[in-house]
């Protein structure tokens, strides 16, 4: 198929196609742009190989140095910033790469490959380079590590054709309109932000970047600027929430927020009809190129705490034995890097992708995801998932954040045990009472430690093993 960008440059050269608040360019701008990126890519070594590793925010230097590695054929190796360098450097070895390119803010010494600097990048002399007419369906476009919650991160092989079939099926639920505008605050080096990224080339859709989460800023945006759409997780969402004071002014020109990354807690999506915010909870992960079950807007009222539907493109089913969530769909990656064994362990005979949550269908065929599957505690015969009691427990008083994890029991085989990070003292009597007013009876901990923090992994993921360890520890004693 024809290469997105310059495709966006001769159907609509005027509009725009990325925006930081200060500096706009279109997409005959972009395009004129990137080539002269791509020649201080090859000035400085960096196309010498076919994988390039980025190390970046939502900048607007970021976003083209990214869309020039893409537009000259290069696959894009994404870093989470996050991570500390010794996991960095792990993922760089993996990947083969020769050559990082990083933010300037975010150097850092000690990756053990060729870094170039944003700033040395973007300030060398160089002939422009012309980029490629066409993008290969089949071929890799991007890399992204996996969170890593259940062993080493792995990275998921991302191709053009994952990425188009998932913008095509979110544009089939959500819409596109002429005006649409998608704020990404979501960061670029997660499926989430890059998929608002592609999105943009493939829609000729205005992506307007902010350098991080700031819930005022964020708030302050969506009322005085034309945003029509913005991804959000459900941190974001309760954040924004807390802006939207009786006083406050109206977004401007809102269509909707899509919502995912973790399960919701019912309390804050009531908030969201209260106040009038058009909430779209979705469903997808790395290695679906984003979103493959969503509601849209005309469902999304009428069935709080579902993920939707299947997409267009999207088949899914349920285990029979464990409800897992089985999906197939274009949007599937091309597998592992390095470990095809690892991703084929996952798909069954007949192609089946085994996703490792389970979830249930109501009588309509809406989606509802209950957890995950390592995850889930079998007490007395009834199956617990963690995520369900943690949104109960999500507005109890004085709670700030709280894990579940299963405790071997000798009478009911597993029982559920909290962790919590509490804003005072830690009433467990309270609750106690308070489990008991909000979940079944063996939905209630057994016991709650008291914390400093929830151990999280870089994409934010709760590390439910380190908690299980610490279990077996104080068990041990």
């Amino acid at each position: 198929m024809d290469n997105w960008i310059t495709k966006q440059a001769q159907l609509a050269p005027q509009k725009i196609a990325v925006t930081d608040g200060h500096q706009s360019l279109t997409f005959a701008t972009l395009a004129q742009r990137l080539t002269q990126v791509a020649g201080q890519l090859a000035a400085v070594g960096a196309l010498t190989q076919p994988r390039v590793a980025m190390l970046t925010d939502n900048s607007l230097a970021g976003y083209q140095v990214a869309l020039a590695l893409l537009g000259t054929g290069h696959t894009i190796v994404w870093l989470n910033k996050r991570l500390p360098t010794t996991e960095l450097r792990r993922q760089l070895q993996d990947s083969t790469v020769a050559t990082c390119l990083v933010a300037d803010d975010l150097w850092r010494e000690g990756l053990g490959v060729n870094a170039v600097r944003f700033g040395t990048l973007l300030t060398t002399a160089a002939t422009p380079r012309p980029l490629v007419a066409t993008f290969d369906v089949h071929q890799v476009a991007s890399i992204m590590y996996t969170s890593g919650t259940t062993g080493q991160p792995k990275g998921v092989l991302q191709t053009f054709e994952n990425h188009y079939t998932s913008a095509i099926a979110s544009a089939l639920n959500l819409g596109v309109m002429p005006d649409d505008e998608w704020l990404c605050t979501v960061p670029i080096f997660h499926i989430s932000g890059f998929s608002i990224m592609m999105r943009g080339l493939i829609y000729g859709m205005t992506v307007r970047l902010v350098p991080q989460f700031d819930a005022p800023a964020i708030a302050h945006i969506l009322r005085t600027e034309p945003v029509t759409l913005i991804s959000v997780v459900p941190f974001m969402l309760k954040k924004l929430l807390d802006q939207q004071t009786p006083t406050a002014t109206p977004y401007c020109a809102l269509r909707g927020m899509l919502l995912g990354g973790g399960p919701i807690d019912q309390a804050t999506l009531r908030r969201c009809q209260q106040q009038g915010v058009p909430v779209v909870q979705s469903y997808g992960m790395t290695e679906t190129a984003s979103q493959v079950v969503a509601l849209n807007f005309a469902d999304a009222p009428s069935h709080v705490g579902s993920s939707g539907k299947p997409l267009f493109t999207t088949q899914l089913q349920l285990a029979p034995q464990t409800h897992e969530i089985l999906l197939k769909t274009p949007a599937l990656a091309a597998g592992y890097l390095g470990q095809p064994e690892k991703f084929a362990a996952k798909l069954t005979a007949d192609g089946w992708y085994h996703t490792g949550d389970v979830g249930h269908l109501d009588e309509a065929g809406f989606l509802y995801v209950d957890g995950r599957l390592d995850d889930m505690i079998i007490s007395g015969g009834e199956n617990i998932f963690p995520d369900a009691i943690e949104a109960a427990y999500q507005s109890a008083p004085g709670v700030r954040d709280i894990a579940v994890v299963g405790r071997p029991d000798a009478e009911w085989g597993m029982v559920p045990v909290a962790f919590v990070v509490s804003n005072h003292h830690l009433d467990v009597a309270a609750l106690v009472a308070f489990g008991r007013q909000h979940l079944a009876h063996y939905q209630v901990p057994r016991a709650f430690i008291p914390v400093a923090e929830i151990p999280h992994n870089g994409n934010g993921k709760v590390q439910r093993a380190k908690l299980r360890a610490r279990l077996s520890v104080a068990h041990s004693d």
